[in-house]
């Protein structure tokens, strides 16, 4: 991973607001105190697994790699890290740094719900204050995620603007952190952003392939041939491949939504689809899904994660020059590769995780039984319960949900 002046080849930088630079040289300067410090890793993978209970396990799915026959199939466990995901990670880290800059209030954007979660609760146990914004659109999906986030005691913003979605909640944190500077650190959630937070997010998001790396000389005797991660913004896929990027005897592969066909313009697939190109927005450079004009386009995807309009400079870089391979997973393959999961393994994948899967189980018959590919499931999927429910056509979940608003209706009358 090549950093040069803030950017990642081509892409990366740091656009922003002339009252911002301060703040952003503040944010610099601690950043490097703390990749220079050893103590801080330690006090980090200290808190991680005190309070989070990592390491997260790798578990052998010896169901999926009987049905599917080749590869040996392990699956990195980041549904069990505190708050269901792999965004406990960075945002603890983020924690920890906003203690050194003596701020006491945090912001954040999110779109599944998982990162502003995991803020919320980062928020209580160090004691701030705590804003979350979030499209509309995703808080009608993700309702579970803002009641909880509300219960620890965050302010949950719905934003009304453009597709009432991800893109639109990080401009409204953008202009809170304008406002608040000197108090308010912006937790940025993915490996995106202006410089430095696509480097931070993904260095304190690499504790997951640093893991790996361990576990699966234990349980396999080798390193895997293949790794599989869902991309949305690509803070998963980071934390996953960061590790391994110099080994080109691991093939990386980023999976990203496919919606209703690359064909359809209703998807989410900016390095792999024909849709995207290269632009300059929220204060990075990378592929964007926009028009000519440089409008950003309206995304699709079942999952609320991966609809983002843009993706890590970090990620296009490594597109740009071959080092990881990108596919798209239609939302029909999604809710097919979770059913088969949740049958074969008793796991329960996010939405967005689940793109990671259908990849993997078309590649696992093609290797053969003495390789191993692993899939990150950067998520648990009790967060997606209602959109899961409605693309089951489930008749009993129906059922329920008209009783218990019949239920909250005569309650309230």
């Amino acid at each position: 991973m090549m950093k040069s002046n803030n950017y990642f080849g081509n892409w990366g930088g740091s656009f922003i607001p002339e009252v911002l630079h301060e703040t952003f040289a503040q944010l610099h300067r601690a950043f490097r105190e703390i990749k220079e410090d050893p103590g801080f890793w330690e006090e980090y993978k200290s808190l991680m697994a005190t309070y989070s209970g990592r390491p997260t396990p790798l578990t052998e799915a010896e169901n999926l790699t009987s049905h599917f026959g080749g590869a040996r199939i392990f699956i990195k466990r980041e549904d069990l890290n505190h708050t269901g995901a792999h965004k406990a990670n960075n945002v603890m880290g983020q924690g920890l740094l906003v203690r050194r800059m003596g701020k006491t209030r945090v912001i954040a954007e999110t779109g599944a719900g998982q990162h502003g979660l995991a803020t919320a609760t980062m928020a209580a146990k160090f004691g701030y204050d705590c804003t979350v914004y979030m499209g509309e659109e995703d808080v009608n999906r993700q309702r579970p995620n803002v009641f909880w986030m509300e219960k620890m005691g965050a302010t949950v913003v719905p934003v009304q603007d453009g597709s009432k979605t991800l893109k639109d909640a990080i401009n409204e944190a953008f202009r809170d952190w304008v406002t608040n500077m000197d108090t308010t650190h912006y937790v940025f959630g993915t490996a995106c952003g202006p410089a430095p937070f696509p480097e931070m997010v993904a260095w304190l998001q690499a504790i997951i392939g640093h893991e790996i790396q361990e576990q699966i000389i234990a349980q396999h005797g080798s390193l895997p041939a293949r790794m599989y991660a869902c991309v949305g913004g690509g803070s998963n896929a980071m934390g996953m491949f960061g590790p391994f990027l110099d080994n080109p005897d691991v093939e990386l592969v980023g999976v990203e939504a496919g919606g209703l066909g690359l064909e359809s313009g209703r998807h989410a697939a900016r390095l792999c689809g024909n849709d995207a190109s290269a632009g300059i927005a929220q204060g990075y450079k990378t592929m964007f899904l926009q028009n000519e004009d440089g409008q950003m386009l309206d995304t699709h995807s079942v999952s609320a994660g991966l609809d983002y309009v843009g993706v890590s400079p970090i990620l296009a870089n490594l597109w740009e020059e071959k080092k990881v391979r990108f596919t798209a997973a239609t939302d029909q393959e999604v809710i097919e590769a979770l059913d088969l999961t949740m049958k074969k393994e008793g796991i329960i994948p996010a939405l967005e995780s689940a793109h990671a899967f259908v990849q993997a189980f078309k590649d696992a018959p093609s290797l053969t039984a003495d390789q191993a590919i692993i899939i990150n499931n950067s998520g648990r999927g009790d967060k997606d319960i209602f959109t899961i429910a409605h693309a089951f056509d489930d008749p009993s979940w129906k059922e329920f949900i008209i009783k218990r608003a019949k239920q909250y209706d005569t309650t309230r009358n």
